[in-house]
């Protein structure tokens, strides 16, 4: 089991959510403010299997909007592995 931790502009956020959850992936949603994209930022939380990690950030890549500045980028994205998972 991995975590993706995904961090995309405010102005972004939907498309990538629903992208992934037409895929059937599951998603927490989390406003956010910081140092990687500054102000105005989404932090997404999305649990799945290893084989599915490149499927989840192709989406997320394809939902977002190309930055209006050469400097800037779309999305900041990190892959955690999960020794334990439960639902309660």
């Amino acid at each position: 089991m991995k975590l993706i931790i995904a961090i995309v502009g405010d102005s972004d956020a939907e498309a990538v959510v629903q992208s992934l959850i037409g895929a059937g992936f599951r998603v927490t949603r989390l406003a956010s403010t910081g140092g990687f994209l500054h102000k105005g930022n989404t932090t997404l939380l999305v649990g799945t299997e290893a084989d599915r990690i490149d499927e989840a950030i192709g989406r997320m890549r394809n939902a977002t909007a190309e930055p209006p500045a050469q400097d800037r980028r779309r999305g900041t994205v990190f892959v955690l592995d999960i020794d334990r998972f439960e639902q309660f």
